[in-house]
């Protein structure tokens, strides 16, 4: 939801990788910041509403991002794709910094302005197919930040970090950075701040994606 140079900038940057995306805005001329090349669905109207979200294709989605100029808009079509469509990968963009933890307690991950790119936004619904949050300076250790996914709420830590070969190096959880313990548990909302070698990054998502193996 929104058009603007950050909505269409991410919406841009998923197609490229091969992704189908519908772009919402309430304005039409607004959709001529993607492009001609743009293959995706352009729905006129309030990223809120359930009809136009269902017209954009909502019930298909795996993730939604609130990207438009109002805190309230976004933060209220968030909720509704989250609480209402089911769509657990949810962003929202947030101009007041003060409101963001709020909503990160809603299990709604948010950027801030102060701190905004549409690749921060792209890590958040893919992490997966974008850069890494960082990488050293050999090319060898990379850091990602990726959501907890349903399958590993409620396992310890240490399988996930066995299993996945990577460490977690500290958890966002409820707008606090926590650090794990062998004894920590995987929490709902939960984001992820992942240590791994590049060579180990397929297979750490791989486990992120299937979930643990029962021993």
């Amino acid at each position: 939801m929104g058009c603007g140079r950050v909505g269409s900038t991410l919406a841009r940057s998923l197609e490229d990788r091969n992704h189908t995306v519908s772009v919402i805005d309430t304005e039409p001329d607004a959709f001529r910041r993607l492009g001609p090349a743009f293959n995706g669905d352009k729905v006129t109207g309030m990223g809120f509403d359930q009809e136009v979200l269902e017209k954009a294709g909502i019930r298909r989605a795996d993730a939604f991002a609130a990207v438009s100029s109002g805190d309230n808009s976004n933060i209220i079509a968030a909720r509704v794709a989250r609480e209402t469509f089911g769509i657990r990968n949810v962003v929202a963009r947030i101009y007041d910094p003060g409101r963001a933890e709020v909503y990160q307690r809603l299990g709604i991950s948010t950027v801030a302005t102060v701190k905004w790119t549409a690749d921060q936004v792209l890590r958040r619904l893919l992490p997966q197919g974008a850069e890494p949050d960082f990488r050293d300076m050999s090319g060898t250790i990379r850091l990602d930040s990726t959501p907890a996914p349903e399958s590993w709420i409620g396992h310890r830590t240490v399988h996930f970090q066995e299993q996945s070969l990577s460490r977690i190096a500290w958890i966002d959880r409820l707008g606090e950075g926590v650090l794990p313990s062998r004894e920590s548990v995987i929490q709902e909302g939960d984001v992820l701040h992942l240590v791994m070698r590049e060579e180990n990054a397929a297979h750490a998502y791989n486990v992120l994606k299937n979930g643990p193996e029962e021993h």
